[in-house]
C-alpha cells in the first residue's frame, strides 16, 4: 500500500441521532457523525408513526395547508356571491321589461298532467258497417253462451 493515501481511522467515532438523542460508537473515517434519523427510532423499525420535524418543516407544511384550506373557502364564497349576483341582475332586468319574476316549483310538487283521448269516429260509410257488426257481437256471444250451457 502506498503512505499517506488513506483517510485517518477513528475505532471509537461517536454516531449521534437527532431524532432520539442516541448516541452509537462505530468505528469510521471522521471523528462525529450526526443523522436525522436511526434504526432505533425508524418507522420502519418500530413499526409506528413519528414525524420528526427538520428544520420546522411539518409547521411549514401545517402554515401550508391552512392557507390552500383558507383560499378554497374564498373561492366557493365568490362563486356563491356571483351566482346570487347574476339572479338579482337576471329578476332586475325582467322587472325592467316588465315581465314577472320566474319561481320555479320544486320537483316534488311537480305534477304531470294525463291527457284524455277522445276516441277517432269513422266516416260515415264505414259506420254503417261497423255498427251492424258490433251489433252482431253481442248476439252471437249470448247464442254461443246458450250452446254451451245445453
Amino acid at each position: 500500500m502506498k503512505a499517506d493515501i488513506h483517510p485517518q481511522w477513528y475505532p471509537a467515532a461517536q454516531f449521534t441521532c437527532r431524532s432520539c438523542n442516541t448516541v452509537y460508537i462505530v468505528g469510521a473515517a471522521v471523528a462525529t457523525l450526526n443523522t436525522e434519523i436511526c434504526a432505533n427510532c425508524h418507522p420502519f423499525f418500530t413499526g409506528e408513526q413519528r414525524i420528526v420535524d427538520t428544520a420546522g418543516q411539518v409547521e411549514r407544511f401545517m402554515r401550508r395547508l391552512e392557507v390552500g384550506q383558507s383560499q378554497r373557502q374564498l373561492q366557493v364564497k365568490r362563486v356563491e356571491d356571483a351566482a346570487a349576483r347574476e339572479a338579482a341582475e337576471r329578476d332586475a332586468k325582467r322587472r325592467r321589461r316588465g315581465l314577472t319574476p320566474i319561481v320555479v316549483a320544486p320537483e316534488a310538487e311537480v305534477v304531470a298532467e294525463t291527457v284524455a283521448v277522445a276516441p277517432v269516429e269513422a266516416p260515415a260509410e264505414a259506420a254503417g258497417a261497423a255498427a251492424d257488426e258490433r251489433a252482431a257481437e253481442p248476439a252471437a256471444k249470448v247464442a254461443g253462451e246458450a250452446e254451451t250451457t245445453v
